[in-house]
């Protein structure tokens, strides 16, 4: 195992996973990338990375294609969710490109193999990327299908040692009914792994709080839409969600 590092002066944790949804890339679109939106990310990210913070990264692909939305069609779910894998690499390249032209070195590590643009996921090598302050974009999910990128999410910063995995959503945290439906919905400060699935607060799938929970890695649920939230959580200042 890795020795995890000291958290910044300035920051509560030293290396940490920020899973976000694909459809967080296409701004007001109904579909693909607003290269504005995916630069506004990129400087969400290098603000926490010049406090010093290794950063591990999942996004999702769902702004270009669902598995589950292909299988619902017809579509067989195995070929279905390996084609939502290609998606997340397509994320990935284009949030790679945008931190690299603000200076974040970055490196791509594909599940699938494609050595063309991507590394192959080799852990310890992975993790000498983030010793080296990279940011390390894990794609194509864990390889398999019938997993969410929230599951490899999870299961990536439980292998990369991170101290806690951000979820970035279009709220604030975890409220107990849809609050753009809801006037009255509540806010959670805090909640359990346990609470979270028995209640169904779609903070995750299933197995991914499950693996959460048997690795104790706390998931803090933040607002991307919110500027610069995702450093000021770190700082301890902010609205968000701690799952735990």
């Amino acid at each position: 195992m890795s020795d995890s590092p000291t958290a910044p002066a300035d920051a509560r944790y030293s290396r940490v996973m920020l899973k976000i949804s694909g459809e967080a890339l296409m701004g007001d679109q109904g579909y693909g990338l607003h290269p504005p939106t995916v630069e506004r990310i990129a400087r969400e990210v290098k603000s926490v990375h010049d406090l010093g913070v290794e950063i591990c990264m999942v996004i999702g692909g769902g702004n270009i294609f669902r598995g589950l939305q292909g299988s619902a069609q017809g579509m067989e779910r195995t070929t279905a969710d390996y084609m939502g894998m290609l998606a997340t690499v397509m994320n990935a390249l284009a949030m790679q490109s945008s931190l690299e032209s603000i200076g974040v070195y970055t490196r791509v590590i594909s599940a699938i193999t494609m050595n063309e643009v991507a590394e192959p996921y080799i852990r310890r090598r992975a993790i000498r990327h983030l010793e080296k302050k990279r940011v390390c974009i894990f794609a194509a999910g864990t390889g398999n299908p019938y997993f969410t990128t929230d599951t490899a999410a999870t299961l990536r910063a439980s292998e990369m040692d991170c101290q806690a995995i951000f979820k970035g959503t279009k709220v604030d945290g975890v409220y107990d009914k849809d609050p753009k439906k809801h006037a009255d919905a509540k806010r959670y400060e805090s909640v359990t792994y346990d609470e979270v699935l028995a209640q169904h607060l779609g903070v995750m799938d299933a197995s991914a709080i499950a693996l959460a929970r048997e690795n104790s890695l706390p998931i803090i649920v933040f607002s991307l839409d919110e500027p610069g939230g995702f450093k000021g959580i770190l700082a301890g200042r902010g609205t968000y969600t701690k799952v735990s």
